[in-house]
C-alpha cells in the first residue's frame, strides 16, 4: 500500500524534482516563442517551437522514437528521474519528459490501463488531490485521435495561468454565456459538438467530494455529447476519442473527429485555446484559417 499525497506537499516537490531532472538531463523542455490570434472571442495563444531550438528539439524526437520503439511504455517502468510523488495506491505524479508548458505533470496509474478506458473514480481523485495543491488546468486525451501520445493512462496538469497577461484561460470569456440545462449545458461561441458542466466552488478545499462531483459531472457531459462506454475485455472504454477539460470551476468535453486539421495536431489544450505550432508553415495555417476553424475541423459539428 502506498500513503496518499499530503497537503502542501506537491508543489514544493514538482520545483524540487524540475530542478533534479533539468540538471540530469532527463527533462527536455521545449523552447517556444509565443503570439495571441484573437479569433471567436478567444485570444488564442500560439507557442510556435523557436528555430533556435529546432534542432535540438528534432534530435529529442528522434530519441524519442528510438526509445519508444524499444519500450512500449516509458510510465512501465517509469524514469525515476521524472519521478515527482505518490498520489495514491492507484495513481503517481511524473514530469511530462518533453514539456512546452513548465512544470506539466502526468498522472499516471500504476497498473497498466488503456488510454481509451473510461476515466473512474480513482482517476478523478488523484486529479483533484492535485489540484487542490496548486491552482491547474487537468486535462485528458481520450485517445491518439484526441492527441494521446502514449498508450498508458494518464491525465495531465499544467499550471495557471497559461500566460502572465492574463488570469484567465484563453477560452473563458466564452464560457460565462453558458447555456445550461440542469447541471450540463452548451457554450454559444463553440460551434462544434461538446457539453459543459459548471462544478461547485466551495468544493474545492475537499478534494475527495470534489472528485465524487466531478466524476458524476464526466458521466453526464460523456452522454451529452453523444459518447458511451462499450465493453472491451470486460473492461469500459470510450465509444469515441474526446478531450476533457478540468479546473475546480468547470469541465468541458469536446468530441473528436480527426487528430489534425491541416498537419497541425490538437490536443485538450487546443479547447482551452492554446496551440502548439511546430514551424513557420504550421503558423501560416492556423493565421489562414483562424484557430477556431483549426478546432472545428478536428471535432464535429454542433447539433442544431
Amino acid at each position: 500500500m502506498n500513503g496518499s499525497l499530503q497537503s502542501g506537499t506537491l508543489w514544493p516537490a514538482v520545483l524540487r524534482q524540475t530542478a533534479h531532472a533539468l540538471n540530469g538531463g532527463a527533462l527536455r523542455p521545449i523552447a517556444t516563442i509565443r503570439t495571441t490570434i484573437e479569433d471567436g472571442g478567444v485570444r488564442f495563444l500560439i507557442r510556435q517551437v523557436s528555430s533556435l531550438a529546432r534542432k535540438d528539439e528534432d534530435q529529442q524526437m528522434r530519441k524519442a522514437s528510438a526509445a519508444d520503439s524499444c519500450a512500449a511504455n516509458p510510465f512501465l517502468p517509469y524514469d525515476p528521474d521524472l519521478f515527482v510523488a505518490d498520489i495514491s495506491d492507484t495513481h503517481i505524479a511524473l514530469l511530462n519528459k518533453f514539456n512546452v508548458i513548465d512544470h506539466h505533470l502526468l498522472i499516471v496509474t500504476r497498473r497498466f490501463e488503456l488510454q481509451e478506458a473510461l476515466l473512474n473514480p480513482a482517476d478523478f481523485s488523484a486529479l483533484f488531490s492535485c489540484m487542490a495543491q496548486f491552482d491547474g488546468l487537468g486535462f485528458y486525451n481520450g485517445g491518439p485521435a484526441a492527441g494521446a501520445s502514449q498508450r498508458h493512462k494518464h491525465l495531465q496538469i499544467v499550471p495557471l495561468p497559461l500566460d502572465e497577461a492574463d488570469p484567465l484561460l484563453p477560452i473563458e470569456p466564452l464560457l460565462a454565456a453558458a447555456r445550461m440545462d440542469g447541471p450540463i449545458g452548451t457554450v454559444p461561441g463553440l460551434a462544434f459538438a461538446h457539453a459543459f458542466a459548471r462544478l461547485e466552488p466551495l468544493l474545492a478545499t475537499r478534494p475527495l467530494e470534489m472528485a465524487r462531483s466531478a466524476f458524476d459531472r464526466y458521466l453526464a457531459l460523456l452522454d451529452a455529447a453523444g459518447l458511451r462506454a462499450i465493453d472491451v475485455n470486460g473492461e469500459p472504454q470510450q465509444s469515441a476519442p474526446y478531450n476533457l477539460l478540468v479546473t475546480g470551476r468547470w469541465m468541458l468535453l469536446v468530441p473528436r473527429s480527426a487528430e489534425r486539421a491541416e498537419g497541425v495536431a490538437v490536443n485538450a489544450l487546443g479547447f482551452a485555446g492554446s496551440l502548439f505550432v511546430r514551424d513557420e508553415i504550421q503558423m501560416g495555417t492556423i493565421r489562414k484559417l483562424g484557430p477556431m476553424t483549426v478546432l472545428q475541423r478536428v471535432t464535429r459539428p454542433a447539433s442544431v
